[in-house]
């Protein structure tokens, strides 16, 4: 008997669709890492580096639906191919702008509206490619690959910022997009539904059609939450990372990926190991609220316990960022996972959308406030507040099962 994990990985589109996305991935990752310290070092302040997070998560919010209900009506094999390859263009410019403030922002902000057509794509091709009872190892596997992505382009990206430089790195960013698109060229989809016209009046009917769904099956509602939740505070972390590691771990910015983001990664491929080989009995909701108290903890015990650390505050740092890894993983593999269950396939797309554009509306205060809180208060109060605030939403009935 096959183990669900390889049986997964033995469909060919499903691989394909795994190296178009670690091809992806990276290279997204490297452009936001890259132009994090970009921006951090050209202007010094966290709130400049808020307004990259901005230029990525604003897109969300006045797209985001629009973009899922689009992408359910068209091939999505065909948006993750076109999509890739466009943002590939419009990193290019880079390449001669990246002494610009406000071109840093502005290309930012397209590449983000390119993405918003790709991320209802990506994961809702999943059934389309594997079998239900397989679903869970799937996006085990489909995670592993996104945290995978992380790694190499946090961990590569202080040597890659050595090597290539500013200029040069934008353009081999760009080559890595175009790479994923051939990938995505290759997926054969089990069942294809035809493009269908999207005139005003039948997006309105999908549109309403989405929140109905949403407001029947609270299920997904809560997942949409928790993934929302989620990524609003994997955004926090990233505004306040910088100063995080001048001013706490008292390292380089172009160190801190190596020492606190590549831990945390490894802690969510081997929470993705775990959840997709041996947990599938487990409830959802236990998973997901141990997950959340962990990263809540973490982030509370921080400041503390790296104050008293000294010559260990590394590894300190390390260990914490492990855990909150396997944390992650405890949220967002089960969250997904209820989303693509109990949704059709002509539905999935826009349930993706509605993402997006909640991450985009929710995640704009607390970004700003973030950086602002940072800037004047210190990162050690932000944690603490963070950390607060995620312990008492793990006490808070959720609805996912």
């Amino acid at each position: 008997m096959k183990h669900p994990i390889l049986e997964a990985l033995s469909i060919k589109s499903f691989s394909y669709l795994m190296l178009s996305e670690l091809f992806s991935q990276i290279a997204m990752n490297l452009l936001i890492f890259v132009l994090l310290i970009l921006v951090f070092n050209l202007v010094r302040s966290s709130i400049s580096v808020s307004g990259v997070i901005l230029a990525f998560t604003i897109p969300a919010l006045f797209f985001g639906i629009l973009a899922g209900i689009y992408v359910d009506r068209w091939n999505k094999k065909h948006v993750l191919f076109y999509t890739n390859l466009l943002r590939a263009v419009l990193v290019f410019p880079l390449f001669f702008l990246n002494t610009s403030l406000f071109a840093i922002y502005v290309i930012t902000f397209l590449v983000s509206l390119a993405t918003q057509f790709f991320i209802p794509a990506e994961a809702p091709i999943i059934p389309l490619i594997v079998e239900k009872r397989l679903l869970l190892s799937a996006n085990a596997l489909f995670s592993m690959g996104i945290f995978a992505s992380i790694l190499i382009a946090y961990a590569v990206s202080g040597p890659f910022l050595l090597f290539f430089g500013d200029s040069n790195g934008f353009l081999m960013i760009a080559i890595l997009f175009a790479i994923s698109s051939i990938f995505a060229y290759f997926i054969r989809m089990k069942r294809v539904h035809k493009a269908q016209s999207a005139d005003t009046r039948a997006l309105g009917i999908d549109f309403k059609k989405t929140l109905r769904l949403l407001v029947k099956i609270k299920k997904v509602t809560g997942a949409l939450l928790l993934l929302t939740l989620l990524q609003t505070v994997v955004l926090s972390i990233a505004v306040v990372g910088p100063g995080f590691a001048e001013n706490i771990l008292k390292i380089r910015v172009e160190e801190f990926p190596v020492l606190f983001i590549t831990p945390s990664v490894i802690g969510m491929g081997i929470g993705a190991i775990l959840l997709g080989n041996f947990f599938h009995d487990v409830s959802k909701r236990f998973m997901v609220r141990l997950g959340m108290f962990i990263i809540g903890l973490s982030l509370l015990a921080s400041p503390y316990v790296l104050s008293f650390a000294g010559s260990n505050i590394i590894y300190a740092a390390v260990t914490l960022a492990f855990f909150m890894g396997i944390a992650f993983a405890l949220i967002f593999i089960p969250a997904n996972t209820v989303v693509q269950q109990e949704t059709s396939d002509q539905m999935r797309g826009k349930v993706y959308g509605v993402l997006n554009t909640l991450v985009g509306g929710v995640s704009i205060i607390p970004v700003l406030s973030v950086g602002a809180i940072s800037d004047v208060l210190g990162v050690d109060k932000v944690l603490f507040i963070m950390g607060l605030t995620l312990l008492f939403i793990s006490r808070m009935r959720l609805n996912i099962r």
